[in-house]
């Protein structure tokens, strides 16, 4: 643990006082959830309430099966009057990664994303973490406070998760979080919350992706068309990558008037978010890491570039303008 943990917790309680009312803002996934919940428990019996609010639509059987093993309670953002809350701490996100976060003032901001130039009262953004949830052990183990199994099993999975079993962006304290999170987690339950990742409902987008994929030795590029939540995106995308010819994962769907296009690579000499980056980020907001990235662009800013209306022209334009970037150089 990094001899400045103790004094960054010092500074994290400072930002509160025991009148507070403080909002958790997330785009709900399973690092977001098990930061939120961290944060919460150290906020225990500190101020007078806490409330955990998600920005995005939340469809992931895994997402569901871990807010609802571990009962975790989540209000959506559209419920949330915000003047009500005198402190707002955002995890695991930075505010322009999405326009409603863009609105809030915020007072904490924790997160293992690239910096973005965000401003806040406290902020801790260490991008070279695998997950916020090693950055919320970290803040645990300095404040001395033992994790409940249900805390420590979704901070287990949520580390486990954005590392994608360490396969992907790891440091040795992501290791060292995994490692003693491990002897306070409850196993089984990380698993059955793991298994947790298809319904039936989801099974055509599975036939959509076979029918219409594209492949370049090694790369697969798909368009899903409309879909009913982005999380589609990346549970096709990570599926793909399961397939031992695949390099590159790249699955695009149409959701809320906006564009999402997931990037995954087996991280061997690529840059997953240098690509969405460099490819779509004059359009919209894209960046990442080096094996998992994404792109979100609202169709408003899209139609004068592509028919947005027509699937194969929008897959052919993502194509256009990711091809030369995935290949290593």
């Amino acid at each position: 643990m990094s001899r400045s943990v103790p004094e960054k917790i010092r500074r994290f309680y400072d930002q509160f006082s025991g009148n507070d009312h403080v909002l958790i803002v997330i785009n709900a996934d399973p690092d977001a959830i098990a930061s939120a919940m961290a944060v919460s428990r150290l906020l225990w019996r500190k101020v007078l309430n806490v409330t955990i609010s998600h920005i995005n639509t939340i469809n992931r059987p895994d997402n569901l099966a871990m807010i609802r093993l571990l009962g975790v309670t989540l209000v959506p953002f559209e419920e949330i009057e915000v003047d009500q809350f005198s402190r707002v701490v955002i995890v695991d996100s930075q505010p322009d990664h999405n326009e409603l976060m863009a609105e809030l003032k915020l007072d904490v901001i924790i997160d293992h994303h690239p910096e973005s130039g965000a401003k806040a009262p406290f902020l801790d953004i260490r991008p070279h973490y695998g997950a916020t949830a090693t950055i919320l052990t970290e803040y645990l183990r300095a404040a001395k406070i033992k994790p409940s199994a249900k805390l420590a099993t979704g901070l287990y999975h949520g580390i486990k998760t954005d590392t994608n079993d360490f396969k992907g962006q790891t440091q040795i304290e992501d290791v060292r979080a995994f490692q003693y999170l491990f002897r306070h987690a409850n196993i089984h339950l990380a698993r059955k919350i793991e298994k947790a990742d298809l319904r039936f409902d989801l099974l055509k987008y599975f036939k959509i992706a076979l029918q219409n994929m594209r492949r370049r030795k090694g790369k697969v590029y798909i368009h899903l068309g409309p879909v009913v939540n982005p999380d589609i995106c990346v549970l096709i995308a990570d599926f793909f990558m399961r397939i031992n010819t695949v390099t590159w994962s790249i699955v695009s769907g149409i959701c809320d008037k906006r564009l999402t296009i997931i990037f995954r690579n087996d991280g061997i000499r690529k840059n997953a978010g240098k690509v969405a980056k460099e490819g779509f980020g004059k359009f919209g907001n894209a960046g990442g890491h080096k094996n998992m990235a994404r792109a979100e662009i609202a169709l408003n800013d899209l139609k004068k570039h592509v028919d947005v209306r027509d699937d194969n022209r929008v897959l052919s334009w993502i194509i256009g303008r990711t091809a030369r970037r995935v290949e290593p150089k």
